[in-house]
């Protein structure tokens, strides 16, 4: 395992993070850092990079390094973006950070910029077609995608920070906002390619400003899940957070819960930004990836395949990095997870849940074992908890919830009645039986792989009556799986009234 430090150093914010790469194409996250340098400020004027600026960012870098130093980082890749590519003063800026700090920063070009974030987004996210809208501080990016290829893509040299300094002049925060909205609104109108975007495409907002649109309507909605990645905003509801911020001054907007008081000053124009559009574009929904360059950087060094084809199975994928991460039995794994299939698959007819449980069960198998980490007893219990801090990527947040309880119920237990209603307003009516019958079906998969052992090989069900009859195919001794399965019969009956019996 490689231990790297990957450095991205933009025009509002320099951020690290340090990933341990597995030599099987998988990554994880270990630690980060980041600061707020606003390299691009006051950029415009005369092109050149400020010298308060410059030594803001060598502090910062020098902190990188000594962190990487102390964690045993073997190698770091640092990019920089729009301020760096534009500066006038590039050339010295870079050589100064190579001799004070011993980095290396490569700049990147608008091109990799872009492809960079579109990797990072299409293997994290289940949308077939999108609309990236990636928001930094001096630059915007607009990356149009369609099953999986990367269609059309343009890079705006405005961000959030460039667009406050634009502006900073205007008598009113209100008309300041008013006036970024119509500036970019002629900005996309030179953009042709938008006219041409299917109706069924579905906008994805990427980068800081949005993670932060997040966190404010997390504390407005009170959203129980602290995960930004995924959330869906409808439009109405970001028109309320953004017509509160646009009016008031910076000091006020400090105040506002959840509103970084780095990103108050410039979160206005990010956001007036994302109105002109939602508006141009006549979206009615968007959703926040919390995935895009740093992680298509992390893409291209621990599955370098990325770079000529997405990842096909986004979910699989995800989940594989997991169980990987927390050391589960990956065979055991596997197996659990094809008998829990054949016995949705097979008692559909007493079930009748459409496709999409489906997927809620296979994310529920693959990790219900997750919580002997933290400790074997009660260790559904930990499951549940897992899932929904785990960063499961090719889900829904309903689909995470309700897979978080399905694991968590697969061990005798119940349902917990008062955590559910914390997620009433995420998941359905129906999904409240739905958890308790899919963590029966689980239960009797992790008990028939007891002995993890894959002895039984299958199952062939049948429904006769008031009972099923479930028949298993075996490679062995096979008592201790099914007298652990048997155990299951009362939970059978109460979820599907009917009576188990196992052969």
């Amino acid at each position: 395992m490689e231990k790297i430090g990957i450095i991205d150093l933009g025009s509002n914010t320099a951020r690290l993070v340090i990933v341990d790469m597995f030599t099987d194409g998988h990554f994880m996250v270990v630690d980060e850092l980041k600061e707020s340098v606003r390299l691009g400020q006051d950029m415009d004027r005369d092109g050149f990079l400020k010298p308060q600026r410059i030594a803001e960012t060598i502090r910062a870098l020098k902190m990188f390094k000594r962190l990487c130093d102390a964690r045993g980082v073997e190698r770091i890749i640092a990019v920089g973006t729009a301020a760096v590519r534009r500066a006038k003063n590039q050339r010295s800026f870079l050589d100064e950070i190579q001799v004070t700090c011993n980095i290396t920063i490569r700049v990147l070009t608008e091109e990799e910029e872009a492809v960079l974030v579109y990797r990072g987004v299409i293997n994290s996210m289940d949308i077939p077609k999108g609309l990236i809208l990636e928001i930094g501080g001096g630059s915007t990016k607009i990356i149009h995608y369609n099953r999986r290829n990367l269609l059309n893509y343009a890079s705006l040299p405005f961000g959030a920070v460039t667009l406050t300094d634009l502006f900073a002049g205007d008598a009113t925060p209100e008309e300041a906002a008013k006036h970024v909205e119509e500036f970019f609104t002629e900005q996309f109108k030179k953009l042709p390619w938008l006219a041409e975007v299917d109706a069924e495409t579905q906008m994805i907002g990427v980068g800081g400003s949005f993670r932060n649109l997040f966190k404010i309507m997390r504390m407005v909605k009170k959203y129980p899940l602290d995960m930004p990645h995924n959330y869906r905003v409808e439009t109405e509801d970001f028109a309320g957070i953004y017509n509160m911020i646009k009016v008031l001054d910076v000091d006020k907007r400090k105040r506002i819960k959840g509103l970084s008081p780095n990103r108050a000053d410039i979160m206005p124009a990010a956001l007036a930004i994302v109105n002109s559009f939602v508006s141009y574009m006549n979206i009615p929904a968007f959703t926040i990836g919390g995935c895009g360059l740093r992680e298509g950087l992390m893409l291209n060094q621990a599955l370098p395949v990325t770079t000529e084809k997405p990842i096909s199975d986004v979910l699989g994928y995800s989940l594989d990095t997991l169980i990987k991460y927390y050391g589960c039995d990956v065979k055991h794994v596997e197996h659990v997870t094809m008998l829990s299939v054949q016995l949705f698959k097979q008692l559909r007819v007493l079930h009748k849940f459409p496709r999409q449980y489906l997927k809620v069960l296979k994310i529920a198998a693959y990790m219900h074992d997750c919580g002997e980490r933290v400790k074997f007893y009660q260790h559904a219990k930990h499951s549940w908890y897992m899932i929904l801090n785990s960063s499961i990527f090719g889900a829904t947040h309903r689909e995470l919830i309700l897979a978080s309880f399905v694991a968590g119920c697969h061990n005798r237990e119940d349902v917990p009645v008062a955590e559910w209603q914390k997620y009433k307003d995420i998941v359905l009516e129906e999904d409240f039986e739905a958890a308790k019958k899919l963590g029966v079906l689980l239960r009797i998969a992790e008990s028939l792989d007891r002995s993890h052992c894959g002895v039984v090989t299958g199952l062939d069900c049948d429904v006769l009556g008031d009972s099923v009859i479930m028949k298993t195919v075996l490679a062995g001794d096979a008592a201790l799986e099914i007298r652990d399965a048997s155990m299951a019969n009362g939970e059978f009956k109460r979820a599907f009234k009917k009576n188990l019996e196992i052969l």
